[in-house]
């Protein structure tokens, strides 16, 4: 078998994608399945940690927008993420995957706090991040590009739904949109992509962590970007910039 490209790896899903064909909540088979890819990944000895979002169960912006205080309405979404990281946690261990989950607001009780991931992704262990950085106003993609460079992740997967790449227009609008194979991180600022929030692109460009985006929907995806074949959309610091 071919070397892999990267050798630790950070994957960002969307709490959507735990919600499978409902769209909200949590589908229990969804997350079991998606731990089998993450399992035959681990397996091969990649290095893994996960950061899962929260709008499957809440989205603070939308209650902010609606009156409620932005603060309150951040921490509701922190403690979300939460609870999709405790149900990913117990799919990868009934898959036989040892997973730690590390709070940035501490609940001893259900996870540990936030601090040393690097000790258990070596011993083997997949460690998910919950809460977010513990501040409201920082989305989960800051967390993600946060984490990653914390623990010197190769590269960020951005596992999407449906959604095989980066265009430079909807493509589920726009019949002409371009997919784009190749950006460089400040490609993507310059163009306004709205891969990650801004804070989150910088983070990544500054500490130079590839960022691949994928259809996390075709079975056998995350051991092909991990292994460097060509799918997706791949921003790294090291690709001739696109005019």
């Amino acid at each position: 078998m071919a070397n892999p490209k990267y050798k630790r790896i950070l994957i960002k899903l969307s709490g959507e994608a735990l919600a499978g064909e409902r769209g909200v909540g949590i589908d229990i088979q969804t997350v079991q399945t998606i731990a089998k890819e993450i399992q035959e990944v681990h397996s091969l000895g990649i290095e893994i940690a996960l950061v899962i979002g929260g709008g499957n169960l809440w989205r603070g912006e939308p209650a902010a927008e609606a009156g409620m205080d932005r603060v309150q309405a951040d921490y509701t979404g922190m403690l979300g993420t939460v609870m999709n990281a405790l149900v990913m946690a117990d799919s990868l261990q009934q898959v036989g995957v040892d997973t730690r989950v590390q709070t940035a607001i501490a609940m001893q009780q259900v996870a540990e706090p936030y601090g040393r991931a690097l000790r258990h992704l070596e011993k083997g262990r997949i460690v998910i991040f919950g809460a977010g950085i513990g501040s409201p106003y920082f989305s989960t993609d800051t967390t993600a590009a946060l984490r990653a460079a914390e623990i010197e992740a190769d590269a960020i997967l951005m596992a999407k739904n449906g959604v095989d790449g980066v265009y430079n227009a909807d493509p589920k609008k726009d019949k002409t949109a371009v997919k784009f194979e190749e950006l460089t991180h400040r490609d993507v600022i310059n163009k306004g992509l709205r891969i990650m929030d801004s804070t989150a692109s910088t983070l990544s460009m500054d500490n130079d962590i590839d960022l691949v985006v994928f259809n996390m929907n075709q079975p056998g995806n995350i051991k092909r970007v991990v292994f460097g074949e060509n799918i997706g959309t791949t921003v790294s610091n090291n690709i001739e910039e696109k005019e």
